[in-house]
């Protein structure tokens, strides 16, 4: 009989790897936070038409990547591959406009797309995702708004230890920029095109747009010589992305203007992002997000213009782990009983330095002190001796493995002392 493993393009995540993954989720909530913005879940199963109407049906995503069925005649449903289309459906399914503020919502959870493996890339990927989101009154249009959430991404990024990103900016336009400019590139590749690659030949003719997302290397010295769709944008997106420019300025966020960079999904407007990291090869994007000012009219509830963004959360564990920032799985003690009787002292104990706050792995009376040494020395950053003598003397002996300290200690103070070392290793 074969070994049941987990399906293609999907694995388990085991401790000590899961500690950073709840340190990430963790500060991405306290900076959340701190910005107003409220955690939104949203249904990981949802009608196909959200997001061939949101997305768009001619992008990789809908046409060729999407999980989909059909648990009864007439009704079609969708693993998420993305949530803005399913938070902008919730914002419009809950008349959250109705309120006249602007809606902060964060999500985190998993998404699911039909593409091939790779290093960073599955099947089932986690997001971190924010979208503020409201009615033209309540300021969702202003360039603040963008300039705010790439503000609060880039305290992210630094409160998670990563540094050395790049933040990727653009404009894509309004929705009569876009329409202008699809032409003026439609003409600029059809005599270039056949020398493309076979997504490129196929978006040149469904979503031109599209082409520019291509990273196949043999069609970049093509791509380079495309029309510019900056050249296209009117003077309202123009002066748009200057406000945004001026506002990352002035609070010393740097950027760099990639005329290049659409992004891949069809609802975007105006300000466009991405940032990358030099961490994860050539695959480098850590995060991207943009506006899409009519992605609700599109399906079908109020003018409401927004913004967003989807941090690869699969991606920004590899970045930490090349900067060697795991969070350290080392308990702060190892309680090591000397016999079985001492068994019952040694778990009221670990309770009583658990209830401080405390990281503490419980040995077994049954152990040799030589075999309590050698796992404490695994699991924690010290070891504590509980035999008769300590319980009835309330003097514990500690040895810190690190700097080889062996000392004695009262009950009272091994929380505080034990805390102490902790910090010191950290």
């Amino acid at each position: 009989m074969s070994v049941l493993q987990a399906v293609r393009g999907t694995r388990d995540l085991l401790p000590p790897e899961t500690a950073l993954w709840n340190h990430i989720d963790a500060t991405a909530r306290r900076v959340f936070e701190r910005y107003s913005f409220g955690e939104i879940r949203t249904p990981i199963l949802e009608e196909t038409q959200l997001f061939a109407r949101g997305v768009g049906e001619e992008t990789d995503i809908v046409s060729k990547e999407m999980y989909t069925f059909t648990p009864e005649p007439g009704q079609s449903l969708t693993m998420r591959p993305e949530n803005t289309a399913g938070v902008v459906r919730a914002y419009i399914e809950h008349q959250l406009g109705e309120t006249g503020q602007l809606q902060k919502l964060y999500y985190i959870g998993p998404q699911f797309r039909r593409e091939r493996p790779q290093k960073g890339r599955y099947r089932q990927f986690f997001q971190i995702g924010a979208e503020v989101i409201g009615p033209p009154s309540a300021g969702s249009e202003s360039p603040l708004r963008d300039a705010e959430v790439l503000e609060m991404l880039a305290t992210l990024l630094s409160e998670l230890g990563i540094s050395g990103w790049k933040l990727l900016l653009n404009s894509v336009g309004s929705a009569t920029d876009r329409p202008r400019y699809v032409q003026t590139l439609r003409a600029a590749l059809e005599p270039v095109v056949s020398s493309m690659c076979e997504d490129c030949q196929r978006r040149a003719v469904t979503n031109p747009l599209r082409v520019l997302d291509c990273k196949h290397a043999e069609d970049q010295p093509i791509i380079a010589k495309l029309p510019r769709i900056w050249d296209s944008l009117d003077e309202g997106s123009k002066e748009h992305f200057a406000t945004v420019c001026a506002a990352l300025d002035a609070c010393g966020v740097p950027y760099e203007h990639d005329h290049r960079l659409v992004r891949g999904l069809d609802y975007y407007t105006r300000t466009t992002f991405e940032f990358v990291s030099g961490d994860l090869g050539a695959q480098n994007a850590l995060l991207g997000g943009g506006r899409y000012d009519g992605l609700s009219e599109a399906l079908g509830g109020p003018r409401a213009p927004g913004i967003g963004f989807a941090i690869g959360e699969d991606r920004l564990v590899l970045s930490l782990q090349a900067r060697n920032k795991q969070a350290s799985q080392l308990a702060a003690a190892y309680i090591a009983p000397l016999g079985d009787r001492m068994n019952p002292a040694a778990l009221v104990l670990a309770r009583e330095l658990r209830a401080l706050g405390l990281r503490v792995e419980l040995g077994d009376g049954s152990f040799r002190l030589k075999k309590s040494f050698e796992t404490g020395n695994k699991l924690a950053y010290s070891i504590v001796i509980l035999g008769e003598d300590e319980a009835a003397s309330g003097i514990l002996t500690v040895k810190h493995f690190a700097s080889a300290e062996q000392f004695k200690v009262s009950r009272a103070e091994l929380g505080q002392k034990l805390s102490a070392l902790l910090n010191s290793n950290n």
